[in-house]
């Protein structure tokens, strides 16, 4: 049973207390089926999502099977299903494929046969068996909404609450999803709550929930409806609310509930009379485990961090292969960009002239062997620099495009499966797992690629050296980006902030020119540019060394300082997206 006692949900508004729920009270017994309904703002989703503990109620209490929620904490994620207005499931999965991540991720079941069977069994109950191979991005309406049903009903949720799983659909496929939740109700004594802004189909629901401005106008049997507010049509009540004020039809309804619920308890007793509702034994009459009598109710419980990593980079890597813009754009800078660094790198093969050891004895022959030598020095050392420079700012645009969108571009679903059971360190976990592939891919196809037509001229160890850094300023920004992403409310935003930090990092390195001390000072830290270009030239043989230096008015840092800083940008990115992954960011 589900019993709600003056609930409210207070927000602040231009500095003064609104209730957008206010004095809720509910008894929603085992086996029932309830429409929410209301004119747009009365509050619907808001309640469901109080209920579901998404909203933290100011005020009553919120009892479930006798349980004290607002003191106990939240429903196990298991308990309870709830099906929101966006879809929860990606576009390149199949329909079987998208039900099978839920479960694990889910449920921990004991081996892939009960994992088949528990599919098997949901697709049924919810008329996708037929459709199971099809992808998402070719389902209709209808088809999403049974998905999303699906998805939720893996957990066998005593409590499932539907947020306008009707919105958008034509009058038969919202029959069809009406009938489809109505089922669901009868078994199990499950409780399903459905918010929906239409007034059709009244008929399945076992009772109608009225909000006006957030507080109850009505509660009862949806035939009794019309009487109630004195309309010859279900159409007509809305208008009619508006010729009241809540308060007004609060108080009315509190004056008549007791009659309403006698009529649904009536109701109640003649579906169960006819077997049209079965229920099972009460929670408090089934015995424990090892107790005479029959054994205690199997719950589901969450599998373990290991099971939900495994899953989720699973699903990351079909998510990625099957999405071919993606794959073909991540080649296409794979084979570009390098290319790309080698079309400068010409000058940098150049041979820098040694000064005679011996004295000219001619002034003007000795002017002219250092020209020539100052000469060499600019040519390879500018080109050399430049190089260096150019790896380092094409993988921080590479870093930008791998995470920038990770996480902020699937937040709902995200913050969804987070609801259900998911552990943040897991999803954490499968992103850096995921981009860290992407990172070393791309940072030592870069090195070796460039290596290859302008070898590099730092030695063995320089070359070692650069591919450290050249990593390491690939994995700094890739991280600071996904941070952006996991903070950021959209996609968009977390973009566009990140194109921006990939933007300042080459004039505010120094490499092209020198930044005023007083400046320096303080964006230096925030440049990861310069600390692996710093790093990378620092590495460099003695000859090119000075080459480099006698181009260049910015100093240099130390390679163990670089390698330091560089890491210290990663810790800082991974801790940001810790934070935004944890985070309660549902819309």
């Amino acid at each position: 049973m589900l019993e709600l006692q003056d609930v409210c949900f207070t927000i602040q508004k231009d500095g003064e207390a609104v209730n957008l729920v206010d004095k809720v009270n509910l008894t929603i017994p085992r086996g029932h089926f309830m429409a929410i309904v209301g004119p747009s703002g009365c509050g619907k989703t808001t309640l469901l999502k109080t209920i579901a503990g998404l909203n933290p109620e100011s005020g009553g209490a919120l009892m479930w099977e006798g349980r004290n929620l607002s003191e106990e904490g939240d429903l196990d994620p298991s308990e309870i299903g709830y099906v929101p207005q966006f879809s929860i499931a990606y576009d390149p999965l199949t329909v079987d494929e998208s039900v099978e991540a839920s479960t694990r991720l889910r449920v921990k079941v004991r081996d892939l046969e009960e994992l088949d069977q528990r599919i098997d069994r949901v697709l049924e109950e919810a008329g996708l068996a037929a459709i199971a191979d099809r992808q998402v991005k070719v389902l209709s309406g209808g088809q999403k909404r049974r998905l999303g049903l699906a998805m939720e009903l893996v957990s066998d949720p005593k409590l499932l609450l539907c947020d306008e799983v009707t919105s958008g659909l034509d009058p038969r496929s919202e029959r069809e999803i009406v009938r489809l939740l109505h089922d669901l109700s009868r078994r199990e004594g499950r409780i399903v709550l459905s918010v929906t802004h239409s007034l059709a189909h009244l008929e399945l629901y076992d009772s109608i929930l009225v909000l006006h401005e957030g507080r109850v106008a009505y509660h009862g049997p949806p035939e009794q409806m019309t009487h109630y507010f004195s309309v010859h049509d279900t159409e007509e009540v809305y208008p009619k609310l508006a010729t009241q004020t809540s308060e007004r039809w609060q108080s009315s309804w509190m004056k008549h509930r007791e009659s309403y619920y006698l009529k649904l308890e009536k109701n109640r007793s003649k579906q169960i009379d006819s077997g049209g509702l079965h229920l099972p034994a009460e929670p408090d009459a089934i015995l424990a485990e090892g107790e005479e009598g029959k054994p205690e109710v199997e719950k589901a419980s969450t599998p373990g961090f290991f099971t939900q990593f495994t899953t989720l980079l699973s699903r990351r890597w079909r998510i990625f292969f099957r999405d071919r813009g993606q794959v073909f754009l991540q080649l296409a800078i794979l084979l570009c960009f390098p290319v790309l660094v080698t079309l400068f790198s010409e000058n940098a093969k150049g041979q820098i002239a040694n000064l005679s050891d011996t004295r000219q004895g001619n002034l003007m022959e000795e002017y002219q062997e250092q020209s020539t030598v100052k000469r060499d020095q600019v040519r390879v050392g500018s080109s050399i620099s430049g190089i260096i420079m150019f790896q380092v700012i094409l993988l921080s645009l590479m870093a930008s495009n791998n995470s920038a969108r990770e996480i902020a571009g699937e937040r709902p679903i995200f913050e969804k499966e987070k609801f259900g059971g998911l552990r943040p360190s897991a999803y954490l976990a499968s992103k850096v797992a995921f981009l860290a592939c992407l990172v070393l891919a791309q940072s030592l196809w870069m090195a070796v690629f460039v290596n290859l037509f302008a070898p590099f001229r730092g030695g063995t160890g320089g070359f070692e050296s650069h591919i450290l850094f050249l990593l390491l300023v690939n994995g700094g920004m890739t991280a600071i980006c996904l941070g952006i992403s996991a903070l950021m409310r959209t996609a968009e935003q977390a973009s566009l902030l990140s194109i921006y930090l990939v933007g300042f990092q080459l004039p505010l390195s120094g490499a092209v020119l020198a930044l005023p001390e007083a400046v320096e000072v303080f964006t230096r830290p925030f440049i990861s540019a310069y600390w692996a270009w710093s790093g990378s030239v620092s590495a460099l043989e003695p000859k090119v060394l000075d080459a480099v230096k006698a181009v260049i008015d910015t100093s240099l840092s130390g390679r163990e300082a670089c390698i330091y800083v560089l890491v210290a940008h990663i810790s800082i990115g991974l801790i940001a997206a810790w934070i935004g992954a944890r985070r309660h960011q549902w819309d």
